[in-house]
């Protein structure tokens, strides 16, 4: 078969994706009627005209007109300007069952002289939808339909419209690849975040990188570094989030340099064995562990391991590599501008991970039972585990290691360990305990009242009357504090 017959199979497969008609919300109808009926061009762009050759039900739907934003501003009532620069007009409007719905309307444009590697300085709007389209990213986000080529009802059925494709993203689509509109590194040197989501979209979507938009990904890592850390976050956490395998993605970001410049650290795992346990090294192990975890654990998945590189002996141990990842996943998290807290939440996964709670099963010997036995943990055991972890992570922390276990098929973990565990936590919870320095009957007044300065000895205290309750939560009362306190104040004078 030629290579042009072969193309045009696929673009007819591609075609065939989405149904003969398409329906469009009527809140979105009206906005289109509104601006067709004052006299302007409207059409639908960007992910929804995507989704929809892809047989998709669109998030969103986005407009293009050339109607600038003052007169959007008139045409409808209940609108804001949310980025006048960039004519781009957000246009309130309410369905059939007057229920308000934002639709976003965007004028014609064209854009040069770029700047920080992000934002273009020179704005000028067109009466061309083409010239439009050709400032996009990638094919198939460079496709649209135009709704003046039907009349709008205003009805939720389904209508015939073409779906208006200048750089082949239908056949694209088809052939289940990124490409760059026009020349790659020119759409890249526009904007440095371009680069990661071609990554990104790649692992949404399962797409493959065409070469030449794969090539200029690399070329233009100086751009790419102009970006602000937050946005490269935000795009790297769709990645993480919003793909079926992530490791499809970051994979592209490693061999592509991206991964290096942003998570040095999660390349160096790369080639690094693990002669015991473990069938993939500590890389793809990462990868795959976070193909396989829930949304919530999956940034712990990626990084769980990756302290294994500093604390390898070369003989397949890594002792100690669950603190030293704790220590690595801060760094990062704090590098990419994650907040304390998701950063606090995510470190104390990692750092937990390798929790092991002895567990009996039916086939146990006797003296297996015994050996059991002989490391079972104490309700002291288990309440220092949830205040370790934290209670509200406890569920989050299990997610992990069913993953790490599931995206290893050398693994000896059982379920079993795991639902003998929450049994004892749910056991322990119906006691009455402290969790936490702040569930003490004391407080750090208290202790002032006794005579400590205040400052660090303070602390030191309140740590020391929380061990003790972890082991005996009937100590937990102000007068029973207070006694123990007094012999701690007597003792380190």
């Amino acid at each position: 078969m030629h290579m042009e017959d072969k193309n045009a199979e696929v673009k007819q497969l591609a075609t065939d994706r989405y149904s003969a008609g398409l329906s469009l919300p009527s809140y979105v109808q009206k906005v289109a009627r509104m601006l067709i009926k004052e006299g302007y061009q409207c059409y639908l762009t960007g992910g929804a005209v995507r989704d929809i050759v892809r047989g998709e039900v669109p998030h969103d739907y986005d407009l293009a007109t050339d109607a600038k934003p003052g007169d959007m501003l008139n045409i409808f009532p209940k609108s804001v300007s949310v980025g006048a620069k960039f004519g781009m007009v957000m246009a309130l409007v309410p369905d059939k069952k007057g229920e308000n719905f934002e639709v976003e309307v965007t004028t014609f444009r064209s854009e040069e002289d770029y700047v920080d590697g992000r934002w273009p300085s020179k704005v000028t709007f067109v009466n061309d939808i083409d010239k439009d389209l050709g400032r996009r990213d990638f094919t198939w986000n460079a496709m649209a339909i135009d709704l003046s080529t039907n009349n709008l009802d205003g009805d939720e059925g389904k209508k015939e419209w073409e779906i208006y494709d200048p750089f082949d993203g239908v056949q694209d689509i088809g052939m289940g690849v990124v490409r760059a509109v026009g020349t790659p590194i020119e759409r890249f040197k526009e904007d440095g975040l371009r680069a990661i989501k071609a990554c990104r979209m790649a692992s949404q979507l399962q797409f493959d990188i065409e070469d030449e938009t794969l090539k200029a990904v690399t070329e233009a890592i100086p751009v790419v570094k102009l970006v602000s850390m937050e946005r490269v976050r935000d795009e790297f956490v769709k990645l993480i989030m919003g793909s079926p395998k992530p490791s499809h993605g970051i994979e592209l970001m490693r061999q592509t340099g991206l991964l290096e410049l942003y998570i040095p650290e999660l390349v160096e795992c790369y080639g690094v064995e693990q002669k015991l346990y473990h069938g993939d090294d500590v890389y793809w192990h990462a990868l795959r562990c976070c193909d396989v975890s829930t949304d919530k654990v999956k940034l712990a998945a990626l990084f769980h391991d990756i302290g294994k590189p500093v604390k390898d002996t070369k003989d397949g141990h890594f002792y100690g590599h669950d603190i030293e990842s704790e220590r690595l996943t801060r760094k990062i998290m704090k590098r990419l501008r994650f907040s304390n807290k998701e950063i606090d939440r995510t470190a104390k996964l990692v750092r937990n991970h390798m929790f092991f709670f002895p567990h009996y099963t039916e086939n146990m010997s006797k003296e297996e039972r015994k050996a059991m036995e002989e490391r079972e943990w104490t309700d002291g055991a288990i309440r220092r585990f949830i205040a370790r972890v934290g209670e509200e992570n406890l569920e989050d922390l299990f997610a992990l290691r069913v993953a790490d276990a599931a995206s290893n098929p050398k693994t000896a973990f059982m379920p079993d360990e795991i639902e003998q565990l929450q049994a004892r936590i749910s056991e322990v919870r119906q006691k009455d305990m402290a969790l936490k320095v702040t569930d003490l009957d004391i407080s750090g007044n208290d202790l002032m009242e006794l005579g400590v300065e205040k400052g660090p000895e303070i602390g030191r205290i309140l740590n020391e009357l929380f061990e003790r309750v972890l082991d005996d939560p009937l100590l937990n009362t102000k007068e029973k504090l207070i006694a123990i306190a007094k012999g701690l104040i007597d003792r380190s004078g």
